[in-house]
């Protein structure tokens, strides 16, 4: 999956810019002394007032100028921006008392402002990367940091909201409370509590992490887009599908090979999804599937690009961090911010790998034993290389039809279209497209809002579908543009309304054709839209705990991993699967097999997620940077019992790994298997009522909206599963769907 999200939610986001806590945020503040200004100073103050005037990085419109901001903009409009948040945080830190409208509006006053600006930066920076982008952000991005760092540990402000826990307690509603409780666990964590020299440390690690982490993120971008491969000779791509075929020759166009086409070439091969995936599932030309899967499992660990040094002081400053903190280990502080604790995820990751590992064992049986009934070579040395090759070729075999054949029936508009139609069905929103309403950063992205049944507007989004590998990062993710928030009010409305994009990297379309959705695809917008939906649905006006902000780190996958399940529901796939050309609906054998086909393989791509989670534990909760052992002896050791094959030698699938080194998943990718425990649970209770009863569905629906959706971080996630589904989640459901129930009893 970590194509399909990868999230997802990355390295810098507006979500973690708006939270203090999680948020690496910093002002500048001005060192001149006070007293008479002169000519100069007085040219420099209006240049300031200027440069907010015309700056598209500092509008205050609804929407951001996505399509004006450039990377000159960035370091003069943040620098004015943190130079001004700094005199208001001054202010508010010398009259700031233990009441709500002298504390916490003010203070979200601040970090709204901040989270909107370098969230803007951020987005850009991940979608339309440039060389100009990139440095700009490298300049101006300590300045951020420590502003972040200032307002974490502002003793006024910390002692503020324990006077208003230990005084004003009984007069907070449960979401200001939920704020108060996480404003000082945070503060906490961000260092508040340290003096002298060890906060003089603590600084300078957060300093140093932030960097890390955009440098690692850089690199696996770079080295991702380095590779090419150019291919002339069709027989060397064998077996490729015309989609693979003319997305190829496509790339090869756009690379300045004028006339390229899929039936004569030639064809670019990259190492993005959509690129990469055809060529390891179809291509029988084994050297070749040799070669891209070295070069994917090897990114950004050679040259300038290596990522290995960044991993292992990435490793050492977080452990160094963590006991700044007075925690043994950086996992035990992670958990700190959520639902888990070390021994209760590991417990989980322990119990799903005693359901899944036979099942592993017997899905690369079958393929070696197809290979070997086929007399392939690799029936008898069978390679990484193979594994896609003979389990699609299992598949075809098995269940009749490959994943080829239903691209046709999902194309982007259909499949957006029975995505809208279940939203509106089950939980009584509308979405209507609002393209030309807001500014756009690409001419394929597409901008949308959200009604409710009474035509009145609750939110928007964008949706920027397509891969583009010379600028934008791989993966799939959703984050806020803007939260809902009583504080931003327009007139005569009770908050302001929130906004989110959705960023996903699927097959572009080729020639004149739509863009043609693999069944991997289509799962992983239903999956983002899930975010989004927590984003965009929340009746919580309290900006620091609406959608999706508040919300513990192993619980935000529940919505998003409860509306792939539809994607399977009947009356919804067949609503959207409608071939591109004809209108044909999907035939019922085909959607009959791929039914069938839900849990082919589930052993091995379950134990997949374990091996990342259990590797990504492992390293911040027990492994000590420098004392012998690497890293990449850590994740080996890790796959003798998370893995049916061992990694290669030379793998260094680690380098790549930007959910845990450049995101927002360090000691938290098991939040995957966590929280698909709950979303499991959770679509269950839409099995319990029936899902061929609509009525049963909507009313299952609204309860769903009205809890998971509405309630966003203002309560706790094991509170707010328990209001929807009456009961503590149990793993039945998780084992159910994936086939492994019988595995675990």
């Amino acid at each position: 999956r970590t194509q399909a999200t990868r999230r997802r939610w990355a390295s810098m986001r507006a979500l973690r810019a708006t939270n203090r806590a999680a948020l690496s945020r910093r002002t500048t503040r001005g060192t001149k002394a006070r007293g008479h200004a002169g000519p100069a100073q007085a040219k420099a103050r209006a240049m300031a007032v200027d440069e907010t005037v015309q700056n598209p990085l500092l509008q205050r419109g609804k929407f951001p100028a996505f399509d004006q901001v450039k990377a000159e903009h960035v370091v003069p409009g943040i620098r004015n921006l943190l130079q001004e948040l700094g005199k208001d945080l001054e202010e508010l830190e010398k009259n700031a008392d233990a009441s709500w409208d002298s504390l916490v509006v003010p203070l979200e006053r601040i970090t709204d402002r901040l989270g909107r600006a370098w969230g803007t930066v951020s987005h850009l920076k991940s979608v339309k990367d440039t060389e100009e982008l990139r440095n700009a952000v490298e300049e101006v991005q300590p300045e951020q940091v420590a502003f972040g760092l200032r307002l974490s540990q502002s003793k006024p402000l910390y002692e503020a909201f324990c006077k208003i826990r230990d005084d004003k307690w009984s007069e907070l509603n449960e979401a200001q409370r939920r704020i108060v409780e996480t404003e000082i666990r945070d503060a906490t964590l961000g260092g508040v509590g340290l003096e002298g020299d060890a906060k003089v440390r603590f600084n300078e690690i957060q300093q140093e992490l932030s960097k890390l982490s955009t440098d690692f993120s850089n690199n696996v971008l770079d080295s991702t887009k380095a590779w090419k491969k150019l291919i002339k000779d069709q027989s060397e791509i064998k077996g490729l599908p015309p989609s693979a075929l003319g997305l190829l020759s496509q790339q090869a166009a756009r690379e300045g090979h004028e006339g390229a086409t899929p039936e004569s070439g030639p064809w670019l091969i990259t190492l993005d999804a959509p690129s990469y995936i055809p060529i390891m599932q179809y291509c029988e030309n084994r050297s070749l599937r040799e070669e891209i899967y070295k070069a994917y499992i090897t990114r950004a660990s050679k040259g300038s690009s290596d990522n290995t040094p960044l991993i292992e002081r990435i490793l050492e400053l977080r452990l160094e961090k963590a006991k700044l903190l007075g925690y043994q280990n950086f996992a035990e502080m992670s958990m700190a911010r959520k639902m888990a604790t070390l021994e209760s995820a590991e417990k989980l990751l322990g119990e799903l790998r005693e359901a899944s590992y036979d099942a592993a064992v017997k899905d690369l049986e079958e393929v070696k034993d197809l290979a070997r009934r086929k007399e392939a070579p690799e029936g008898v040395d069978f390679k990484h290389w193979d594994g896609l090759f003979w389990a699609e070729k299992l598949r075809e075999e098995r269940f009749q039809f490959s994943e080829e054949e239903l691209r046709p029936y999902f194309s982007l508009p259909r499949v957006l279209d029975g995505l809208f139609g279940l939203v509106e069905k089950i939980f009584g929103v509308q979405v209507s497209a609002a393209d030309g309403l807001a500014p756009v950063w690409d001419q394929d992205v597409r901008f949308f809002c959200i009604k409710d049944k009474t035509g009145n507007p609750v939110s928007y989004f964008y949706l920027d579908p397509y891969s583009r590998p010379s600028e934008k990062r791989g993966g799939a993710w959703m984050d806020e543009v803007v939260g809902r928030s009583k504080v931003f009010a327009d007139n005569g409305e009770a908050a302001r309304l929130p906004i989110a994009h959705m960023v996903c990297n699927q097959t572009p379309p080729v020639g004149e054709d739509p863009s043609l959705m693999t069944f991997r695809e289509v799962e992983t917008l239903f999956h983002e839209f899930g975010h989004a939906l927590q984003h965009m649905l929340t009746r919580v006006d309290e900006g620091f705990v609406s959608g999706i902000r508040g919300v513990e780190w192993d619980a935000v996958e529940l919505p998003s991993q409860f509306m792939e399940n539809w994607c399977y529901h009947r009356n919804t796939l067949m609503g959207m699967a409608k071939h591109y050309k004809t209108g044909e609906t999907l035939p019922e054998d085909l959607y009959q097999k791929l039914l069938a086909a839900r849990t082919f393989r589930a052993g091995t791509m379950t134990l997949r997620q374990l091996h990342f989670a259990c590797t990504d534990l492992e390293l911040h909760a027990r492994y000590v940077p420098g004392k012998g052992k690497s890293v990449f002896d850590v994740e080996r050791e890790v796959a003798k019992s998370t893995t049916v094959m061992p990694p290669l030698p030379e793998d260094r699938f680690l380098c790549g790994f930007a959910h845990i080194f450049a995101g927002g998943y360090s000691a938290g990718y098991y939040s995957y298997k966590w929280a698909e425990v709950l979303s499991a649970d959770a679509f269950s209770a839409f099995e319990d009522a029936g899902l061929d009863d609509d009525q049963a569905v909507v009313q299952t629906g609204q309860r769903f909206r009205d809890t998971v959706l509405a309630m966003g971080g203002s309560r706790p996630p094991l509170e707010v599963f328990v209001n929807f589904r009456g009961r503590e989640p149990s793993t039945e459901a998780l084992l159910r769907h994936n086939g492994l129930i019988s595995a675990a009893n």
